[in-house]
């Protein structure tokens, strides 16, 4: 008779620390993780799909639900790629106001990594310090589209509308405030024992594994490999932005945790010559049919109005062909396949999700390390359902 040396244990999907409704299997051997499966599928929301039966600007909102801390990023990817399919170019403020709401995005979604994951391991006074400053971003999100989450207000040809007069204001006392408190982050935990002893050498994840799973984002580059599509590939303007992609070498939790507290650091000066840049001019592309007009002229303008009628009712013709576009989301590589067949619908849409692609790093990061290391890995990470497709459920 043979006796089991091993315990299987699920973690979640109910675990209050599993960052969406995930659950790990976790095989121990004593303290010691012998196996962990991750186990997805408890979230469907058929986003890609829903997207497909939808007008080209009806579908937009779907994108700001995929991740609600990234609503921005994510409706800049599919803007940009609806405009690559429709071969839209918009006007240059349109790009470097798009820049500054995209890195606004990343603090944001990095704000919250930060005291969620803090929490996680015990830091609670975190949480409270960086939902503080977030509040100073979603006071911008709410300026501009109206709503404080899932904030839609990038549109296929350029903005909703004219960036509000506040809006300077408001960012440069965002880039002041934060910046200060930046160092107040790091007095607390960058060289706090019991922080340091729960993320150094903990979740480690080599280069050659990093590149193997396909890996994108802060992980990666928290593996020592430089990938920034902002740099490699840039879109929407950010080739006229001097900025230093944040690497770590250390390829442990608390390297990704150095790291992107270097991303937040990096995307206010993004954001800083952003608005001192910002080139004058209007703030949508002038595509009669395509690109909606001017609020203020619908009511005065007979063509404006007939436009806008037929855009929001019947929607514009994209032509057949098939367009890819990716950008550097917070948490990773966010593309957007999209084909159009000639109609007002898309006949395909594909989203390469970061979370979920990012998530098949974590049996290497927790096979061999602690149970109690788990959740530190899990939250290194940074998950967040951006979707689950059909083909993964």
């Amino acid at each position: 008779m043979s006796i089991q040396k091993t315990m299987t244990i699920n973690m979640g999907p109910q675990h209050p620390s599993t960052h969406g409704v995930l659950r790990v299997v976790v095989e121990l051997d004593g303290e010691t993780v012998v196996k962990a499966r991750p186990v997805v599928g408890y979230l469907h929301t058929g986003i890609e799909k829903t997207m497909e039966s939808k007008l080209y600007y009806k579908a937009l909102p779907c994108t700001d639900r995929m991740d609600y801390l990234a609503p921005m990023s994510n409706n800049l990817g599919f803007c940009l790629a609806v405009e690559k399919l429709m071969d839209i170019e918009v006007p240059e403020k349109v790009k470097w106001a798009r820049v500054c709401l995209a890195e606004l995005t990343r603090v944001n979604s990095h704000l919250v990594w930060l005291g969620t994951h803090a929490l996680d391991l015990g830091a609670m006074s975190m949480l409270l310090y960086a939902f503080r400053e977030r509040e100073l971003i979603i006071d911008i999100y709410e300026a501009c589209g109206g709503q404080r989450m899932m904030t839609s207000y990038i549109r296929v040809g350029g903005l909703a509308h004219e960036l509000p007069k506040d809006f300077e204001k408001k960012v440069r006392k965002m880039i002041k405030v934060i910046r200060e408190r930046l160092n107040d982050y790091e007095t607390l935990l960058t060289n706090n024992e019991i922080f340091i002893q729960r993320t150094r050498g903990v979740a480690l994840l080599s280069a050659e594994d990093a590149i193997n799973l396909s890996l994108s984002g802060p992980l990666l580059r928290g593996s020592g490999v430089a990938r920034d599509l902002r740099k490699d590939n840039p879109y929407s303007g950010y080739e006229n932005f001097d900025f230093d992609v944040a690497v770590s070498n250390s390829c442990d939790a608390y390297g990704r945790y150095l790291l992107r507290i270097e991303e937040i650091r990096q995307s206010l000066r993004i954001c800083e010559q952003a608005i001192d840049g910002m080139p004058e001019g209007p703030y949508r592309a002038h595509v009669p049919g395509v690109v909606l007009p001017p609020k203020e002229d619908i009511m005065y303008k007979m063509e404006s109005m007939i436009f806008h009628f037929k855009i929001i009712t019947e929607g514009f013709k994209a032509p057949t062909g098939s367009v890819y576009q990716a950008i550097e989301s917070p948490k990773g590589e966010l593309g957007f396949f999209i084909t159009g067949d000639g109609t007002t619908q898309p006949r395909r849409v594909r989203v390469r999700p970061p979370s979920f692609i990012n998530l098949a790093a974590l049996p290497k990061m927790c096979e061999g390390g602690l149970f109690s290391d788990v959740v530190c890995a899990i939250g290194s990470i940074d998950i967040v359902w951006e979707k689950l497709t059909d083909d993964v459920v």
